[in-house]
């Protein structure tokens, strides 16, 4: 138990702990995403409703969009989150998770970056078709989005990116 434990602070870590350890980087990853998302959401690009999690704990009053409208903005507030968040995500993970190296660093930032964008499209047009078809509470479209980005990333940064 003391070595699984060990392996946690060590660069060289068994394919269990290098998942465990990106699962944990994703996790703060994903909280940075979901609070730039639900900030540009409430102040930039209005898109909550009043039955939004987020405007239910912190108590804020949102005037009610149309669904085109809140679709649009959502889904401009994804990508705003999706550039600060995927940022985070990329120094964390070669601090800790992954060698990089691969390529050089502008390639892998680039790579990153694509392989993340490729994810977030895929996520974000499903968050929009949710809310403007079934006028989806945008928290949940948003959840539909996160799991969509989650399923492709971890294999293609893991194998394609970096060194394993």
């Amino acid at each position: 138990m003391k070595e699984f434990i060990l392996q946690f602070f060590a660069p060289e870590s068994s394919p269990l702990v290098q998942f465990l350890k990106y699962a944990i980087v994703g996790g703060i990853a994903t909280a940075v995403h979901i609070t730039v998302f639900h900030l540009a959401g409430w102040k930039l690009f209005p898109s909550l409703q009043n039955d939004d999690w987020f405007v239910k704990i912190f108590k804020i009053k949102m005037e009610e969009e149309d669904d085109v409208l809140r679709s649009k903005n959502s889904m401009k507030n994804n990508w705003i989150a999706f550039f600060i968040s995927n940022l985070v995500c990329y120094i964390l993970n070669i601090l800790w998770v992954f060698d990089a190296g691969k390529y050089p660093w502008y390639l892998e930032i680039v790579m990153f970056y694509a392989v993340s964008a490729i994810s977030i499209a895929l996520g974000t047009f499903l968050m929009g078709w949710l809310i403007r078809k079934y006028g989806m509470i945008t928290t949940y479209a948003f959840c539909a989005n996160l799991f969509t980005s989650l399923a492709v990333n971890y294999a293609m940064r893991k194998f394609l990116i970096f060194n394993g």
